[in-house]
């Protein structure tokens, strides 16, 4: 069965024929036959090909990827859905596209920066990686340019933040009416500046946009309150930010306090609990397995659930990419992100839902 969000949409008459061709190809299925031709036709996934793989700084890279059967194209500053293949064991994540809407080989990028506990960023960033067949769910996100484009704009990235902007400034580049747009970029240091010759190619094409990049291991990091300094108008721009949670705070409470909240638009693929949301906390059973685990009611099911020693689906444990799933079929949980309280009968995410009292999930 495939991964939710990545079956293929078939109208109704194209439903019919490969149901029946299925009477034909059993016990085979047609996937089967159609991956003698090339692994990127499916009847039942979207799937993707990683044609190479380019090296940005010493532990980043951009991924090139040739998307199968259907693919629906994306917004600049979106992120998708992809299930890697790694030592046997499928592994999914959600990364925001680095690339242009409309490159000519139709190819889309991802660019990925390694952590030593990332299974799939270290297998992205060692020669392995290229020539994989990948699976591709929904292209998601509403971290996009508005239509028509601002007049003035204010991109605020750090670290691998940059990549939905990057897509951003490839797509307005394209289109060649540039607004005037000041980006002010952060990285730890001078050599783990993602993309910093392209931002600097970029500039020195177009004099309406204006690249700053900031080296935070010598000059610390942007504060809000620097904002007038280095954009003395930045109140009348419309701003995009994105990168770690700390810095995404600070610009929320920032821009609330000027009153200009609606300016101010973030997209972070951190954890973002808050502390105030509890549930009541209680018992869980995983009916699948039939373990059981007592939990507090500020700890996600998912991280429960390990801590009693059972294996369950997970992929971003963020709440994003629904790989972690499972049918509640008694009791309530509390999203500790939002507070709000869902009750027996609907799909829950565990890595985002505390029990509120006893309940049983179909994991």
């Amino acid at each position: 069965m495939p991964e939710r969000g990545t079956q293929v949409a078939l109208p109704g008459l194209a439903r019919l024929l490969v149901r029946g061709l299925g009477y034909f190809t059993w016990p085979l299925r047609i996937d089967d036959y159609l991956e003698l031709i090339t692994p990127l036709w499916s009847v039942e996934e979207r799937r993707g090909r990683i044609e190479r793989v380019h090296r940005e700084t010493d532990d980043a890279v951009t991924v090139f990827i040739t998307p199968g059967f259907r693919w629906v194209g994306h917004q600049p500053g979106q992120y998708v859905r992809i299930g890697f293949d790694v030592e046997g064991k499928r592994y999914w994540r959600a990364y925001s596209l680095s690339s242009d809407a409309a490159r000519p080989d139709g190819q889309v990028t991802i660019t990925v920066k390694r952590t030593d506990d990332g299974v799939v960023s270290r297998f992205l960033n060692s020669s392995q990686a290229a020539g994989s067949i990948v699976t591709l769910g929904d292209v998601e996100g509403e971290f996009t340019l508005p239509s028509p484009t601002p007049q003035k704009l204010l991109f605020l990235t750090a670290g691998s933040g940059v990549t939905p902007v990057m897509a951003m400034l490839r797509a307005l580049s394209r289109q060649g009416d540039f607004p005037d747009v000041l980006h002010i970029h952060s990285a730890r240091a001078e050599s783990e500046a993602i993309f910093a010759a392209d931002l600097a190619a970029l500039a020195e094409r177009n004099d309406r946009y204006r690249v700053r990049q900031l080296v935070t291991g010598e000059a610390g990091r942007l504060k809000p309150d620097a904002l007038d300094d280095v954009c003395p108008d930045w109140r009348e721009r419309q701003t995009f930010a994105c990168g770690p949670g700390a810095m995404l705070d600070g610009l929320r409470e920032h821009f609330a306090s000027a009153g200009i909240a609606d300016r101010l638009h973030m997209e972070s693929f951190e954890h973002m609990l808050l502390a105030e949301v509890t549930g009541k906390g209680g018992s869980i059973t995983f009916s699948g397995s039939g373990i059981t685990a007592e939990c507090d009611g500020s700890t996600a099911i998912l991280d429960a659930g390990e801590n009693a020693g059972a294996t369950l689906p997970y992929g971003c444990r963020m709440g994003i990419c629904h790989t972690c799933t499972g049918t509640l079929s008694d009791g309530s949980v509390r999203d500790l992100r939002t507070g709000d309280v869902t009750r027996a009968g609907t799909e829950i995410r565990t890595c985002v839902n505390s029990p509120d009292g006893d309940v049983t999930i179909e994991l």
